[in-house]
């Protein structure tokens, strides 16, 4: 038996709470990790989980010893990596989901230079914006916009984006251009309805000026759960688009997007990178989130909480 590959089995098997999973996620057989972590027990003399038809959980033997192993396993990850030569370069595997707009137009074309430093790390990049299962799927980690739900996460803010109104000349041609906030919600005017994740719906926007705040919810003719189809729908003109204001910039220049409510204030969106809170921050890990951070200072810099943090 390879203790290490064993202990590594068995903790993928926690974290997944299946074999099926753990297997998928380590490359193996069901059969495989279900051996490898039968020997460790054996070698133990502890049972370590408790097997069902349907699930499968961690005894409390099982807890402590795994508790003990991940942080092994990142000590060895270090170990490797510092060894790894003269540069220390980082190297291995990373699982990261980001949005579908930041990937195309903010973190695929900044990935070379990247590479230039990092060359020995492998990026497996799933380009979303639906809710990822961090430990089913063996996520490293995600990359999202707006305050996080999930309060066993640990994230380090990245960047806080502005937002904009926006809409398309055909659109204004069409309908007219809105003169306040509220005639979006009173008048012919649509917007393009974006189906948030965590709620599987359009939500009301904030916006305020000097003398009166309102929450803008509107009426659509489209909605999509997609950053990069939100933006196609609103530049086909079929309704007015909130917008970070690096998915606008481009459009703005060329003047296929027109700024709306300019005198309208609207709340910054903070970006978070999040990870779950078990799982160690390596050094790949580390340089990823710092090098997100740096490509965001030039689009849309953190404010004051830029430290890792437990949301919590």
């Amino acid at each position: 038996m390879d203790r290490f590959d064993a202990m590594q089995a068995f903790a993928r098997v926690v974290e997944a709470g299946s074999f099926t999973k753990a297997a998928d996620t380590l490359h193996m057989s069901k059969t495989t990790v279900t051996q490898l972590v039968q020997q460790l027990e054996a070698r133990l003399r502890v049972k370590l989980l408790n097997r069902t038809t349907r699930k499968v959980n961690v005894t409390a033997d099982g807890a402590v010893y795994y508790e003990r192993v991940i942080k092994l396993l990142a000590d060895i990850d270090d170990a490797e990596t510092s060894l790894s030569g003269a540069s220390a370069l980082p190297r291995g595997r990373l699982r990261v989901d980001v949005p579908s707009p930041l990937a195309s137009m903010i973190l695929v074309p900044a990935l070379p230079g990247f590479y230039a430093r990092y060359p020995d790390i492998q990026i497996d990049m799933g380009v979303s914006d639906r809710i990822v299962d961090m430990i089913d799927e063996n996520v490293d980690c995600v990359v999202r916009g707006g305050e996080l739900t999930d309060q066993s996460l640990m994230a380090r803010r990245v960047a806080d984006l502005p937002l904009g109104v926006f809409a398309a000349p055909s659109y204004l041609a069409r309908v007219g251009t809105p003169s306040h906030p509220r005639e979006l919600e009173e008048s012919d005017h649509r917007i393009v309805g974006f189906l948030w994740a965590r709620t599987g719906k359009p939500l009301p926007y904030a916006m305020r000026n000097h003398s009166e705040s309102v929450q803008v919810k509107g009426r659509y003719v489209l909605a999509v759960d997609d950053g990069n189809a939100y933006l196609a729908a609103g530049l086909a003109g079929l309704g007015v688009l909130w917008l970070p204001k690096y998915m606008s910039k481009t459009f703005e220049a060329s003047g296929e997007l027109v700024p709306l409510f300019e005198d309208w204030h609207l709340d910054t969106m903070p970006l978070y990178v999040a990870f779950p809170p078990n799982r160690h921050i390596s050094l790949k890990l580390r340089v990823f989130i710092d090098w997100v951070v740096e490509v965001m200072a030039h689009h849309a810099p953190v404010g004051e909480r830029n430290a890792f943090e437990s949301k919590t």
